[in-house]
């Protein structure tokens, strides 16, 4: 695909924001969090506009590139001109989330294995790992209602989410909100790791649950495992390998 690029077109805090985006959308892909074109990582532009960067529908997530993420407003208008469609539907879960969440700087959707076979589960997440300690200090369900093209859905997953980082979409999937691209990607890694150990454990024997007394403490270990920092301190290494990747999605 030839592209061009709109480096010179917006302003260097929104370009830096598409370069970390193209780079989450193929990061997604490269640790097999996909689903062919059909989900969608949204990040707000800062600013009082409330416009918005998603993905072009139709493109894979390892084709996606700063320049091809198309700029939106709440309502899902574009706001620069882009010969690929946006998808309404897709829109609806991320619109509603930013919409009642001033902290969403990014929401984080997917559809793996793992993580619609946990949301299937009546028990959710089980405290059985060091890592679903971290998802359950911060966790909310909404309940599936179909395919989420509805708007009049929005007031009631709004409601669900809350103050919540990680939302378990049952039947359907994960979501992650975070204030920063880097803090969605290490939520949702974490949430995915998450599903995937349950999973996994399920098929074994006897499961043994962590203390719950734990899950208490976890925000001050996790300050502890980043140095206060959150996703940005793993994220210089993504964009790393994102670029031995495939350094296009910085074009």
């Amino acid at each position: 695909m030839n592209i061009p690029s709109l480096q010179t077109q917006v302003s260097p805090e929104e370009w830096a924001l598409r370069v970390d985006l193209a780079a989450c959308y193929r990061l997604v892909a490269a640790y097999g969090w996909s689903d062919l074109i059909f989900t969608h990582i949204s990040a707000r532009i800062p600013g009082p506009e409330h416009h918005f960067l998603i993905n072009p529908y139709g493109l894979m997530f390892d084709e996606i590139t700063a320049s091809s993420l198309i700029k939106i407003d709440q309502q899902c208008n574009k706001l620069i001109d882009s010969p690929f469609p946006v998808n309404p539907a897709g829109f609806v879960i991320h619109s509603a989330v930013h919409e009642a969440r001033e902290d969403a700087g990014c929401v984080l959707h997917t559809h793996t294995r793992a993580g619609v076979g946990v949301s299937a589960q009546a028990g959710g997440v089980l405290p059985i790992s060091q890592q679903s300690t971290f998802v359950l200090a911060s966790l909310a369900y909404h309940t599936y209602e179909g395919v989420a093209f509805r708007d009049d859905e929005k007031p009631r997953l709004q409601a669900d989410l809350g103050t919540a980082n990680f939302l378990m979409l049952r039947n359907h999937g994960l979501l992650t909100v975070g204030p920063s691209i880097a803090d969605a990607f290490l939520s949702m890694y974490i949430f995915e790791t998450t599903c995937q150990i349950q999973i996994a454990a399920q098929a074994g024997g006897t499961l043994t649950e962590v203390n719950p007394l734990i899950v208490q403490g976890v925000a001050q270990a996790m300050r502890v495992q980043t140095s206060g920092m959150g996703g940005a301190f793993a994220w210089p290494s993504l964009l790393r390998k994102a670029d031995r990747l495939d350094p296009s999605f910085r074009t």
